[in-house]
């Protein structure tokens, strides 16, 4: 098996689990495929080495028709997700092979990558953690302001990568030096020390590092 594989799964919550030594774990409970392998890329003739993999089967409608000749090609099912997975070096996997939780095992040092959690859109304080205005006599209503942005008539503009108010959260995060501390293959999920990008129910990609 190639050393860092990975595979999609969906965040379903936390819950606890006790330890040998009788103390509480904290884990991010995450379905972990199953994947099958709908392509094989290798160095020679796709420049690099990688699996692509698919997640959750989708209706023939919500398929565009590029994807359902791909899934085709491959002979498996339609699905709606499908991400790739660099490797090290040339696959162990051909394409039709499922991958499930058992890629992983427990003490497995792991990364996720995730969207993280809609914030909508919040003010300077909250997003950059700007200190804000004194809440002092003659400062009325600019407390949680952003304050000054620009220049003087040269250059004219605000430049670019001022930190404003806006939309916060929702972008792709990943998450490195998480761990696996169980698989659960009868059920086909993997347990998580960690913090795990993203709400319920959200899309992961989890790889080995």
């Amino acid at each position: 098996m190639a050393e860092k594989m990975g595979i999609l799964g969906r965040k379903l919550g936390m819950t606890r689990i006790f330890a040998g030594d009788g103390s509480a774990v904290a884990v991010t409970v995450v379905q972990a495929g199953p994947c099958p392998v709908t392509q094989v890329k290798t160095a020679e003739t796709d420049g690099y080495n990688a699996l692509q993999i698919a997640f959750e089967e989708a209706k023939e409608k919500h398929v565009t028709k590029p994807m359902k000749g791909h899934f085709a090609k491959a002979g498996t099912a339609l699905y709606r997700k499908v991400r790739e997975i660099r490797l090290d070096g040339p696959a162990a996997y051909e394409v039709g092979a499922v991958l499930t939780a058992d890629v992983f095992a427990a003490g497995d040092k792991i990364k996720v990558t995730g969207t993280s959690l809609g914030k909508g859109y919040q003010g300077v304080m909250r997003r950059w953690n700007f200190k804000g205005s004194k809440d002092t006599h003659g400062c009325e209503k600019v407390h949680r302001s952003g304050g000054s942005i620009g220049n003087n008539t040269f250059p004219g503009h605000v430049f670019k990568g001022r930190k404003m108010a806006g939309h916060w959260g929702a972008e792709q995060v990943t998450v490195q030096g998480l761990e696996i501390v169980d698989v659960r293959t009868e059920d086909n999920v993997i347990l998580i020390r960690g913090s795990v990008p993203g709400p319920k129910n959200g899309l992961v990609l989890v790889r080995k590092q």
